[in-house]
């Protein structure tokens, strides 16, 4: 629950519900083409769905059949003058599936696409000269509300090397006392890749609805 929840709408409530999912992978297969590898499995088992759904109840069909991958950082160089929920909006228009890598740090312009957790992804691991992440986020256009939305944010999670790295960004070197991130850096811990898949808002763009209280119980304000 986000009682404190600034933007109710459409996509947005009190109550945020999602399926979670860790998956224990090789420390070798801490890699771009592991993650892309699984956004593609992840996508391809949406795209069956809303097929199926869209078949079923005489709905259009919206969703591309692949998925495209593009870099924070060549988002935001392609289109500088924009802010990052905008450029989300052009390239998930264009595209209609997208999975946006390397969300959390810093990019050339300063700024991070987004924020994440120090010690939750890794968005720190460089994958080029001037790429950096193993995680991001499954967005989709919604032509019901003409809008990008949302649909998981996933990850390779943090292995010892950058727990330590991404809490010297963020100054939380505190947290290394705390059990979760001792029991990491005893090698005690899997390495893993996973996320979480909005609930709601899933069911919600497979039926086509308008508001996600249509598919949601919840407390909604007038």
């Amino acid at each position: 629950l986000r009682p404190d929840e600034e933007k109710l709408d459409e996509l947005h409530s009190v109550c945020v519900d999602q399926w979670d999912w860790e998956m224990v992978i090789d420390h070798t297969e801490r890699t771009l083409e592991t993650l892309k590898a699984t956004v593609r499995k992840i996508y391809h088992c949406i795209k069956e769905v809303h097929d199926d759904v869209a078949l079923s109840f005489a709905l259009p069909k919206f969703l591309p059949s692949t998925i495209t991958f593009i870099h924070a950082e060549d988002l935001a160089a392609a289109i500088p003058d924009k802010t990052s929920k905008e450029r989300e909006e052009i390239i998930c228009q264009k595209y209609g599936a997208v999975f946006l890598i390397g969300i959390g740090g810093k990019l050339a312009n300063g700024e991070p696409h987004d924020g994440r957790a120090p010690d939750y992804d890794d968005w720190t691991t460089p994958t080029s000269e001037k790429h950096y992440g193993l995680n991001g986020d499954i967005l989709v256009w919604y032509p019901k509300l003409n809008c990008a939305i949302e649909l998981s944010s996933m990850g390779i999670r943090v292995d010892q090397e950058t727990l330590l790295k991404q809490l010297k960004i963020r100054n939380c070197e505190e947290r290394l006392s705390y059990p979760w991130h001792k029991k990491l850096l005893s090698g005690e811990l899997p390495q893993t890749i996973g996320g979480g898949i909005g609930r709601s808002r899933l069911i919600m763009l497979l039926l086509q609805q308008e508001h996600i209280k249509e598919v949601q119980d919840s407390v909604w304000l007038h």
